[in-house]
């Protein structure tokens, strides 16, 4: 069968790359065109245009970048009618993504969305339009499957959340190595991926490294971005270094991290390190979001256990003072230690309820196929 699948972003690849090859082992024949990166295209899929190329953050960049998106949108369009997919399997990026769904229903293109929007946060109006032009949705949060049959009485797949095998694969196949010659303990610094979000909180991170001279303290770099642009901002501090492209290596060897909202939070939290959550945005952005956005945490840690976790950090608050002091707590106090293990070892348990997520999510499009079939004739 002819798969088309579009993800828009770095865990998007990620994932995707994942379902690919699940997919493929159930279907030997699949062939797979896709939007994504790397992973994804050495999974086996058929790459037309990479993530970086798609990677706009916030109302003010989006709206600034309007054009771009809408020719990558029409650009998309054509490419499907081209390769005359059986399927369209949407990866989260909701922006591109529902604009695509609601279109392949209309030209008669089966619509599959493997990681939902997060309608429950923000745009809710938008399950309306969803319920009518996707014929399978798949959530990865467990919480994310009552709210969709309570509120809008839609019956979702829950798969669990794909992290948790990724982790885990990973933790089962790499021997863990010093990863930098500095005999002191080590913090994480995860600043995020886009550039936009990266220059606004590394500097703040990096001040950080200066009240903690008994530590070493590593920046991840974003897989997108150059090293040349990390230097400007790194050149005033000593025990500070880098990595390219080990950022589970650097999480495995950590004893806390200062990261960045998103997915990197629920990665560090499934690697057992004690993290403050960090998010600072453009003013207007912020401004937008705060009146939009309806929920009562910005990291999926607390939201997923429904209770502060761990620390969030949001906008003025993200300073290097507030960080110093939440930082020297999850080192120093014993008893706040063993409540976020307890707690994470509980998150764990709830995302990995259901078995392997990709291989499930795979089985769920291959069987929506075969019974569609089954229909025709």
């Amino acid at each position: 069968m002819k798969y088309y699948i579009i993800s828009g972003e770095a865990s998007g690849d990620l994932h995707g790359s994942n379902l690919i090859k699940q997919l493929k082992q159930i279907d030997i024949s699949a062939n797979i065109r896709c939007w994504g990166g790397e992973m994804m295209q050495n999974a086996g899929a058929t790459l037309v245009k990479h993530y970086k190329e798609l990677a706009f953050m916030g109302f003010a960049e989006v709206i600034k970048n309007l054009p771009t998106i809408l020719s990558n949108i029409r650009f998309c369009k054509e490419d499907i009618k081209k390769f005359s997919p059986d399927v369209l399997v949407l990866i989260d990026y909701p922006g591109f993504n529902l604009r695509i769904a609601e279109w392949g229903k209309q030209q008669g293109y089966k619509i599959v969305y493997y990681i939902s929007p997060q309608v429950w946060a923000w745009k809710a109006n938008r399950v309306k339009k969803m319920r009518l032009c996707i014929d399978k949705m798949m959530v990865i949060l467990p919480f994310e499957k009552d709210y969709f049959k309570n509120t809008w009485q839609w019956d979702v797949d829950y798969v669990g959340h794909p992290l948790v095998e990724v982790i885990e694969l990973y933790k089962k196949i790499h021997t863990f190595s010093p990863i930098t010659n500095s005999p002191l303990p080590i913090i994480a610094l995860l600043p995020g991926s886009r550039k936009q979000e990266i220059e606004k909180k590394l500097p703040l991170m990096l001040e950080v490294s200066k009240q903690f001279p008994n530590y070493h303290f590593i920046v991840a770099k974003a897989p997108g971005q150059e090293d040349s642009f990390y230097e400007p901002f790194l050149k005033a501090y000593k025990n500070v270094s880098t990595t390219n492209n080990e950022t589970y290596s650097l999480l495995a060897c950590s004893k806390a991290a200062l990261v960045t909202s998103g997915t990197a939070t629920l990665e560090t939290a499934l690697f057992g390190v004690p993290e403050v959550v960090c998010y600072k945005g453009s003013k207007i952005s912020y401004e937008i979001g705060k009146r939009l956005i309806k929920i009562k945490y910005i990291s999926l840690v607390n939201l997923i256990m429904d209770k502060l976790v761990v620390t969030e950090l949001i906008q003025d608050e993200l300073t290097t003072k507030n960080m110093v002091t939440e930082l020297r707590l999850l080192l120093d106090d014993t008893s706040k230690q063993k409540q976020i293990a307890k707690d994470y070892t509980n998150l764990k348990s709830l995302l990995s309820e259901s078995g392997n997520a990709s291989a499930k999510a795979a089985k769920i499009i291959n069987d929506f196929l075969l019974s569609n079939q089954v229909e025709k004739k």
